[in-house]
């Protein structure tokens, strides 16, 4: 072989060598690469997903020293975290590698979300708490009614609050107590269990339940059972921006002194009076409202006067600094009745008294509260006559009155679900509610219109009995104000201390003379103090509220002192 063709033959050994060399180092190059991007990706690249659950809080893991998962805590459904692509089979199932808080931890694939909606996991929810059925999202509007223990069918939420809880779901639910029909809408989670089992427990954390639900009267008064009720502690947060008065030196303002306000604010300004309860609706309403116009144009049009005269008689309390209580007369109001005879109860021929079974009572009520905190800025609702009428035990008796009950009530529970109610939509627009109530309503047993202490100071900020003096007691007991108000604060205060989580009581005291009765007392400082003296003795020191249908201003001017502090 020539030498030339030795170089060429060596020459192509070489090349094709070097093409071997090259071939090789490229594909190892390739797969270090792609391992490199593999690794790069399992253990650093990411995408941004939602804790998801049927609870509020979901468990994450850490491994521990043998390769296993140990429980290292939970993580708020709804955060946002960091999932890893790498999965990691355990027990059967999958998990993700993710970061949250600055944390890496090991969550079930299954409780992760590409998207906030999916973070909710619940296909049926149990109604511990009775609810209204909302309409919407937003807004007063009652589609139904769910007893304790109802399934309902979860197709949807509102929202997440911070604490992972849902704020409302929405829900498919019966239309009414033992029918087939369903109906679409909105309830608060805060009312619900995940299981049925949780769902009918009473609450009784230190046998609270057990003295709640007491019921002593010795026979049947038609107005429901205690232990039907719900004691569920009731959170009473404060509102951010409207600081509630704990002790409130109230002065009663009806209907002409709302927009009269001269006098009364001079004697606010000498006073240490720090609170007023302005009349909006005592039966007949005070100024023509747009929600009146809709659902009871007969009291719209015999409203005592327009709504900017209205705005400028409360504007002239607010100037005073004083804490803005507006009042609404709810299930006596004949003007309404007139409107709605079909949502009033049936008694022979009489249709007089709205139904507290009515739901549409119930809205009108609430959306003229809604209405006066957002057009006047009160702070604070008190929602008085919410209850059935005082002849109920009779009407119900005689088995032959039409209560309207659609959805198989009892009286107690009609009145403790329009709390839950009132109460919810005034901490929508930031106010407070709070709730008049009969002084025997403290005597330990549901009455026959349906107010039992403790359900309804168990939900509403503030409770306001009225325990007139010339109403208990007999043998000329109105003489004695400290005694019979001492004694009767004694038993309201036993009704506070059976439950976890009480109202304020702040309490009608009786602030007009007894011309009445014999014999004839005056009262004046003295026994308005003397009152006063009583109730806190007794436990009692939310404040207080002179009633006096008139407003009269003399008679204020008389006993003035008695809102100055102690």
């Amino acid at each position: 072989m020539s030498r030339l063709e030795k170089f060429k033959e060596n020459y192509k050994n070489s090349s094709k060598t070097k093409r071997k060399h090259i071939i090789g180092i490229s594909i190892a190059l390739f797969v270090l690469i792609i391992s490199t991007l593999f690794f790069l990706i399992n253990n650093f690249w990411f995408v941004k997903v939602f804790v998801a659950g049927t609870s509020n809080a979901v468990s994450v893991y850490k491994k521990d020293e043998d390769g296993g998962f140990i429980e290292a805590g939970t993580v708020t459904r709804g955060a946002k975290v960091n999932r890893y692509i790498r999965k990691i089979r355990r027990d059967g199932c999958l998990y993700n590698r993710i970061k949250a808080d600055g944390e890496e931890y090991y969550i079930d694939a299954k409780n992760l979300s590409i998207t906030l909606a999916g973070a909710v996991k619940e296909k049926e929810i149990f109604v511990r708490t009775p609810v209204t059925v909302y309409v919407n999202e937003t807004g007063p509007e009652i589609a139904s009614y769910a007893p304790k223990g109802t399934k309902l069918d979860v197709v949807g939420y509102d929202k997440l609050l911070e604490t992972g809880y849902v704020n409302k779901y929405k829900v498919i639910c019966p239309g009414k107590v033992n029918a087939t029909e369903t109906i679409e809408g909105y309830v608060y989670g805060k009312y619900m269990k995940g299981t049925y089992e949780e769902a009918i427990e009473n609450y009784n954390k230190n046998g609270e339940y057990d003295k709640a639900k007491k019921d002593k009267f010795s026979y049947e008064l038609y107005g429901g059972k205690a232990k039907n009720l719900d004691f569920f502690p009731y959170e009473k947060t404060k509102i951010e921006g409207n600081e509630f008065c704990e002790d409130a030196r109230t002065m009663y303002i009806n209907t002409y002194a709302s927009v009269h306000p001269a006098e009364y604010i001079k004697l606010i300004k000498k006073t240490d009076c720090n609170a007023v309860v302005i009349d909006i609706k005592d039966g007949p309403l005070t100024y023509k409202s747009e929600v009146a116009k809709e659902y009871s144009p007969n009291s719209y049009k015999k409203a005592y006067t327009s709504e900017e005269e209205f705005a400028k008689g409360v504007e002239e309390y607010r100037k005073t600094g004083v804490y803005l209580i507006g009042r609404i007369v709810v299930f006596n109001d004949k003007r309404y009745a007139k409107d709605h005879p079909e949502n009033c109860i049936k008694s022979g021929k009489s249709t007089g008294w709205p139904s507290a079974f009515s739901r549409e009572v119930w809205e009108y009520n609430v959306k003229l509260a809604i209405e006066a905190v957002e057009k006047f800025g009160f702070n604070e609702i008190q929602f008085d006559y919410v209850r059935f009428p005082e002849a109920s035990y009779k009407m119900s008796k005689s088995k032959k009155t039409n209560f309207r009950n659609k959805y198989g009530e009892e009286k107690a529970q009609a009145i403790q679900n329009f709390c839950f109610y009132a109460t919810d939509q005034l901490r929508e627009v930031g106010a407070y509610t709070s709730i008049d109530v009969f002084g025997e309503s403290a005597y330990g047993y549901v009455t026959a219109y349906g107010q039992y202490w403790s359900s309804i100071s168990n939900i509403v900020d503030a409770i306001s009995a009225m325990p007139y003096t010339d109403h208990f007691g007999n043998d000329n007991s109105w003489e004695n104000p400290y005694g019979i108000m001492l004694s009767w604060g004694r038993q309201a205060d036993k009704q506070q201390k059976s439950i976890q989580n009480p109202a304020v009581a702040r309490t009608w005291i009786t602030g007009y003379d007894t011309p009445y009765w014999n014999p004839y007392v005056i009262y004046g400082p003295s026994k308005m103090k003397a009152q006063i003296n009583a109730l806190n003795k007794a436990g009692l020191k939310g404040g207080f509220i002179p009633w006096n249908v008139l407003s009269d201003i003399g008679k204020y001017r008389e006993y003035q002192s008695v809102w100055n502090k102690q």
